[in-house]
């Protein structure tokens, strides 16, 4: 098929080069415009911006497509289909219709849950013991399309955002090559009303560990807010961030060190978490032994 991409992270650019690889023809691909980044505070193009220039397919990053040249510029593509998916913009109605068989979104949630900006974040946070990816053909409303195909996938106890998103990316890429290829027996299935969450956009107020909380919260907020923005702790006046965390049957006051042997575990309001990766401020991640030989949390200390 003739096909526009829109898509801008790095959960995106599996899906483009699985497109390639099935035989359609990119004609254009659409991203969020270079941004400041670094050091230097240079422009630094988006993940799928390099891949489509190491690919030589055309981009372009319009602010928004109010313009009526940007509109027109989208509709001279003469599409068969736009494929969607974390790119950013909220696209209007002329966009939506302009090609063929219109725009799909591919959705990492079993919609009509997780609807919105951080559905991988806030299925880890919930506890939920499975997701998936959608594929959508997008209206005008908040993730509100029918469904033309869907995957699900388990959650396992371990996994971070950063494990689950790569698993999606994945999953997203073999299931919109499939919805192309059978896009002909394919039914639009609404949505049910019932069921239906919000993925807000993470909150750098929710970061913040309350070792007062339940471990099996702690454990997931730790999981769900990996490797971004991370959440966190302060020792010393130094705040250091938590990575990976499993639950533990170990107990204590709440926020204190109960052992440091094959990481490092702390009491929660019930229960403990042992956390297996940590990372302090300006520094590389690092295994939990590797840091508390750097920096040292003895049993008993108190963490705020």
């Amino acid at each position: 098929m003739r096909l526009v991409f829109m898509g801008t992270p790095d959960f995106s650019v599996p899906i483009l080069d699985a497109l390639v690889d099935a035989g359609h023809e990119i004609v254009c691909v659409y991203c969020q415009p270079p941004r400041p980044a670094g050091r230097g505070k240079k422009d630094r193009p988006t993940p799928v911006h390099r891949r489509a220039d190491e690919l030589g397919i055309s981009v372009r990053h319009p602010l928004n497509f109010k313009d009526a040249a940007d509109q027109q510029a989208f509709f001279d593509l003469n599409a068969d289909l736009a494929v969607v998916v974390a790119y950013g913009l909220i696209l209007p109605q002329v966009i939506l219709d302009a090609p063929q068989m219109g725009c799909w979104n591919i959705h990492a949630s079993l919609l009509p849950r997780w609807r919105g900006a951080a559905p991988i974040h806030r299925a880890i946070m919930a506890g939920d013991a499975q997701t998936g990816i959608c594929i959508m053909q997008m209206e005008a409303g908040l993730d509100t399309g029918p469904v033309l195909l869907r995957g699900e996938m388990a959650i396992d106890p371990t996994d971070t955002t950063a494990s689950l998103h790569d698993k999606l990316a994945s999953k997203g890429a073999d299931l919109i090559v499939e919805a192309i290829n059978r896009h002909a027996e394919l039914t639009p299935t609404p949505q049910f009303e019932d069921g239906v969450t919000y993925a807000k956009k993470i909150e750098k107020a929710e970061a913040r560990v309350d070792w007062s909380a339940p471990a099996e919260i702690v454990d997931r907020q730790i999981r769900a807010l990996s490797p971004f923005p991370g959440a966190w702790f302060e020792y010393q006046g130094e705040r250091i961030k938590l990575l990976t965390s499993s639950r533990s049957d170990q107990s204590g006051p709440a926020g204190q060190v109960c052992s440091v042997e094959n990481g490092l575990t702390i009491a929660c309001g019930q229960g403990a978490v042992r956390v297996q990766k940590l990372q302090r401020g300006g520094k590389s991640a690092q295994d939990a032994d590797t840091f508390l030989r750097g920096l040292n949390i003895p049993i008993g200390a108190q963490l705020d």
